[in-house]
């Protein structure tokens, strides 16, 4: 009987697996479902043929997408299961080449609720159509060189929770209608060229927990009402124009973790009452502004603070209570550099911090015992421009330390051989100080990866040292080296910033430079005793900046410098230079600074089949050398750099060209009419009410090039017409 019902068990069980399998088999062998709606799939197909593919890049995304598979499975799309709508398309940095035209297939996509473009090329404006896409929860478009207004259409993407636009070129103001994104959480337009102030429609998005509208040319004052964003915990308006006071309201914010304000024009800290609740903030910065007076002593109630920076607070000569930072023990990053006080910074005063890594103190008066002991890892230490005479000995136990800047004290003798045995140090600099030689063996540097090493400006003498292949950036000008470069500066592989400028080196160029192909980007061999012809050899074709002025260098000027497309700065003055002038220099399209002034270049600079345009020329100085011949009415019509474009006494944006760390900065002596004058590539500062008279004083001392007698002929009428807007060029240029 059991055998019998067991035997029908198998049966019966063996039956529904057959039966099972087929259906499976059934079911396997009918054609797939598209997920896809056709609409969707047309509008992704025109949207891809708008960006021809390069065929270069792995990152292209849409290169993978075929038209008759079903799109909900391309690289970067998401559907919505249900409705076989697309709901997502991120092609983050997929290499899109090309503008993003109004009437793109992408806004045919109208039930997108995630939209993430950033990391392409997508230069031109942001169409209106963007306004379209009214399910959009979150847009991405970081980073995309787009410029122009933002469109007012953004106010109609009222679901919009993220709106991600860092990164870009775009002008004007903050539409007002972003007032009306009332989910919205995050705003995150920094590095863009915004203007105007700050909307106190923005105070609607009580939804907001993230601000970041950093490196803009935003103005004017904060509400005062800022504690209307109460979810608020990330508030970042560095690098801007805002002035005024600071809101107190900012600091009642509950939910507050990182607010930065550093580098604005900020002018009055308003005083900070009882806070209703322990406050979380982390990070505050207020550097770089306009504070003055006592600093607050409410910042020792913002114990969890993590990062805090004062710099370039001005005490009026005053004391500063720094016993107030003894309460703060979660600092790990503390910069209170140029309080502008005659208090004395005790470095003992940090002693008892465990977190604290990055400590910037420069430009106050700065003590420490030689027993000082820091339990703190420190990492990065500036205390440059400090009083200090003696190198501070309790840096030897920082095994952390990977930053120093030591740079203009009075530190006096060599360099001691411990400071290399520290296994993370990086960066360092020694500009400015008294230094003259490093204790230890000839290769005491190979023993740590440095990158940057700025010994320039002491009294360091021979031998020159022996440096690691790691170095990218080195400056030793300033000092008394003497005898022929050494040849091992061949053997550094990364190195892109050589500056040995101001010492008494002789013999030729090294021929080696080329071999660093695009890495050499900054060449600065002024003022020396070199001699011979510059070797083709030496030159990188990734050269910015070249200035070998102040030599004996001879012989033709070298024709491959015409492959160094990126050239823009390019000095040769005082040498003996025996050629014609360089008409091919016109193939090198940024060039921004041309000297060529005291050799001997010689025959006409114009020929009607050699006639040449420098349309981002600068500074332009052929004097001192034999040229002759005539020049036409129309000679210098191209070159617009000279003649037109917007003076903006404000504007602090430009700079010399190039890279610049400690006290590096580029000069050139301009000759007008006899006179000589050097000009220096740094920020000056200037009396906005006197800028007339300033400019007015600069024509008169003669320090740039105007109308009258140049190279032996008379070309003054010639230039009449670029005399107020050349002067306007170089004023607003070192300004």
């Amino acid at each position: 009987m059991h055998s019998c019902c067991a035997r029908k068990i198998i049966v019966w069980s063996l039956c529904l697996i057959f039966s099972l399998s087929h259906s499976i088999l059934v079911c396997g062998s009918s054609p797939p479902k598209h997920l896809c709606r056709q609409d969707q799939r047309n509008a992704l197909w025109e949207f891809k043929s708008e960006f021809p593919l390069s065929g270069m890049a792995a990152d292209e995304k849409t290169q993978t997408w075929r038209n008759n598979s079903d799109c909900c499975s391309w690289d970067g799309i998401t559907c919505d299961p249900k409705t076989g709508n697309v709901a997502e398309l991120n092609l983050w940095g997929s290499s899109l080449n090309g503008p993003l035209r109004s009437s793109s297939g992408l806004f045919k996509l109208q039930h997108l609720q995630i939209l993430d473009l950033s990391s392409n090329n997508l230069a031109g404006i942001l169409p209106d159509s963007i306004g379209d896409l009214k399910y959009l929860r979150v847009l991405g478009l970081s980073g995309c060189n787009l410029f122009g207004k933002l469109p007012s259409s953004l106010g109609n993407l009222s679901d919009l929770t993220v709106l991600e636009l860092d990164g870009n070129g775009f002008t004007g103001e903050l539409p007002v209608s972003l007032g009306n994104l009332k989910q919205l959480t995050k705003l995150l337009v920094a590095s863009s060229k915004l203007s105007g102030n700050f909307h106190h429609a923005l105070l609607n998005l009580t939804e907001l927990t993230a601000i970041n509208l950093v490196s803009n040319q935003l103005e004017g004052t904060l509400p005062s009402n800022m504690s209307s964003l109460s979810k608020l915990e990330y508030f970042d308006i560095g690098s801007n124009l805002f002035s005024g006071f600071v809101p107190s309201s900012l600091f009642m914010i509950p939910s507050l973790i990182h607010l930065k304000l550093e580098r604005n024009h900020f002018n009055s800290l308003l005083e900070i009452g009882n806070i209703s609740s322990p406050s979380k903030l982390q990070t505050l910065s207020l550097g770089g502004n306009r504070l003055s007076g006592p600093i607050p002593g409410f910042i020792s109630k913002l114990v969890e603070l993590s990062s805090l920076d004062l710099s370039f607070w001005d005490t009026l000569r005053g004391d500063v209570d720094l016993s107030i930072f003894l309460h703060l023990k979660s600092l790990t990053s503390l910069d209170i550099s140029t309080l502008n006080t005659r208090s004395i910074v005790d470095m003992s005063l940090f002693s008892h911090f465990e977190s604290l890594s990055i400590l910037s103190l420069s430009r106050n008066t700065v003590k420490f015992s030689s027993t000082l002991h820091l339990v703190s890892p420190i990492g990065s230490l500036a205390v440059a421009s400090c009083n200090i005479s003696e190198f501070p000995k309790f840096l030897r136990t920082q095994t952390s330390l990977f930053y120093l800047d030591i740079s203009q004290n009075q530190i006096k003798g060599q360099v001691p051989a411990w400071l290399w045995s520290l296994p993370g140090l990086a960066y360092v600099d020694f500009s400015l100080n008294s230094f003259t030689g490093f204790d230890g063996p000839a290769d005491v540097f190979q023993r740590n990866e440095i990158y940057l090493l700025d010994i320039s400006s002491n009294a360091f003498q021979d031998p020159f040292p022996l440096l690691p292949k790691s170095i990218t950036f080195l400056s030793a000008s300033d000092n008394q080296f003497s005898g022929e470069i050494l040849k091992t500066i061949c053997e550094l592989d990364s190195l892109e910033t050589l500056v040995l400028s101001n010492n008494n080196f002789s013999g030729s160029i090294p021929r080696c430079f080329e071999k660093f192909n695009t890495k050499l980007t900054v060449l600065h061999l002024q003022n020396n005793r070199l001699s011979g012809e510059f070797p083709e050899e030496s030159v990188s074709i990734g050269l910015i900046s070249l200035d070998v002025g102040h030599n004996q260098l001879s012989g033709e000027f070298p024709k491959s410098l015409m492959n160094c497309t990126g050239l823009e700065f390019l000095n040769v003055e005082e040498n003996k230079f025996n050629d014609t002038f360089p008409f091919w220099l016109r193939v090198l399209p940024g060039l921004q600074f041309l000297v060529l002034r005291s050799n001997e270049f010689h025959g006409p600079i114009y020929s009607p089949e050699g006639s040449i345009n420098f349309p981002k020329l600068r500074i332009f100085d052929i004097s001192k050398n034999l040229f002759s011949g005539a020049l036409p009415s129309d000679y210098f019509s191209g070159w617009s750099e000279m003649s037109s474009g917007v003076y903006t006494p404000d504007n602090k944006q430009k700079r010399f060209i190039g890279i610049g760390f400690s006290n590096y900065v580029k000069s050139v002596v301009l000759a007008n009419k006899g006179l000589e004058m050097k000009l220096l590539g740094e920020e000056a500062t200037i009396n906005k009410d006197k800028e007339e008279d300033q400019v007015l004083s600069w024509i008169a001392a003669g320090i740039a090039y105007v109308p009258g007698v140049f190279c032996g002929f008379t070309i003054g009428h010639i230039l009449t017409s670029y005399r107020h807007d050349w002067f306007k060029r170089i004023f607003h240029y070192f300004s």
